[in-house]
């Protein structure tokens, strides 16, 4: 009886393995309904979603093999996809809104719909409660509008959250500092407003805080500085005044800063100046004033360092001669004094990078009388 019923098992499995993967019907038709309120005209990327199995052949569609639920959903506009190669487009363009119909899809972990140009209206309020296994939610370069949900915080899986270049309006909501897995945050070019939440520092795991061309205004939260784990952090272009939380120099990670194009005030702490790992610090645009801290030494390292369009009075650092690496620098329109110093970095700048000082003079500026 064995080697008769032992042939049959490799057939038995495959036939159960298929009937596993098949997407059910509601997975289809949730999908099917997301479909409806989306025009692609260009790439056909909708073409592919026929037949009764969302899980074969469907573009941008993967299952979980084990249950045949959906469980990523992949439409990039900009990509090395074949399908873009194939059209000859450098980017697709797709219309329409983001159905709530996704919300059905309760298996779903990954959400990404990116840089399709003219996706218009809210982020549907039932992503934050229906999908609690989602881990990415990747939804830039549309022109999506409305508040970021108020309950984003119930996400509690989600490692990424990208919604860069859109129209959102509103504040970085409170529940937001909850999601203890989140490791990159990009809510760059916005209209979000009102300030950045005091407890942002709770946001342990993450790695990329970038805030950047909002209407945020407000302090910096000082708990920023308590992130052990934040590498890169980009609040330019906001609104953001008073001083710059001295603690953010102890970070033992953070490799960027960019804080330009803002209304801080007060002093450059020194401890900015001193640290060995941020190698990329822009401060210009602002109102900040006082001495440029003369803290600079053999082991400092900056890829870029501009402080330039601020009231920084006294002299040019000369420690900064003894940096291992300094490559643009930009000390221009401030209240600069004096000589300007001689040796590397200053030996091979450009006028432009120290003009507006009324009162420096030297290499490579005019002669110093």
């Amino acid at each position: 009886m064995a080697t008769f019923f032992m042939p049959l098992l490799p057939v038995l499995f495959l036939c159960l393995l298929h009937t596993a993967i098949s997407c059910p019907a509601s997975d289809r038709a949730a999908l099917l309904d997301f479909k409806a309120g989306l025009s692609e005209p260009y790439l056909g990327i909708f073409t592919s979603w026929t037949g009764t199995d969302c899980c074969t052949n469907w573009y941008g569609v993967n299952c979980d093999p084990t249950n045949g639920r959906v469980a990523d959903i992949t439409l990039r506009g900009e990509s090395e996809d074949p399908i873009l190669v194939r059209s000859g487009r450098m980017s697709g363009l797709m219309s329409g809104k983001l159905s709530s119909s996704i919300c059905k899809l309760d298996r779903l972990t990954n959400l990404v719909v990116a840089d399709w140009k003219q996706i218009t209206g809210p982020l549907p309020d039932c992503i934050t409660t229906s999908l609690p296994m989602l881990r990415i939610l990747d939804l830039p370069g549309n022109r999506l509008t409305g508040q970021i949900p108020s309950s984003i915080g119930k996400l509690s899986h989600l490692t990424v959250l990208n919604l860069a270049d859109n129209q959102l309006t509103g504040k970085i909501p409170a529940s937001l500092t909850a999601m203890s897995d989140l490791k990159h945050l990009d809510l760059t070019n916005n209209c979000l407003s009102d300030s950045i939440p005091s407890d942002f520092g709770n946001l342990k795991m993450l790695s990329r805080a970038l805030l950047a061309r909002n209407q945020l205004s407000g302090s910096i939260p000082s708990s920023i500085g308590n992130m052990n784990r934040l590498a890169d952090l980009d609040l330019g272009g906001n609104k953001l005044s008073g001083s710059i939380p001295s603690n953010l120099g102890s970070m033992p990670v953070l490799s960027s800063l960019y804080l330009d194009d803002n209304k801080l005030s007060g002093n450059i702490p020194a401890t900015l100046l001193q640290s060995k790992g941020l190698g990329m610090l822009n401060l210009s645009r602002n109102a900040l004033s006082g001495e440029i801290p003369d803290v600079f030494d053999s082991k400092s390292y900056f890829m870029v360092l501009d402080l330039s369009y601020n009231k920084l009075s006294g002299h040019v650092p000369h420690s900064l001669t003894s940096a291992a690496y300094v490559g643009h620098l930009d000390l221009s329109h401030n209240h600069l004094c004096g000589t300007i110093p001689t040796g590397s970095p200053y030996d091979h700048l450009e006028a432009t990078s120290l003009a507006g000082n009324a009162c420096l003079c030297g290499f490579p500026l005019s002669k110093c009388e």
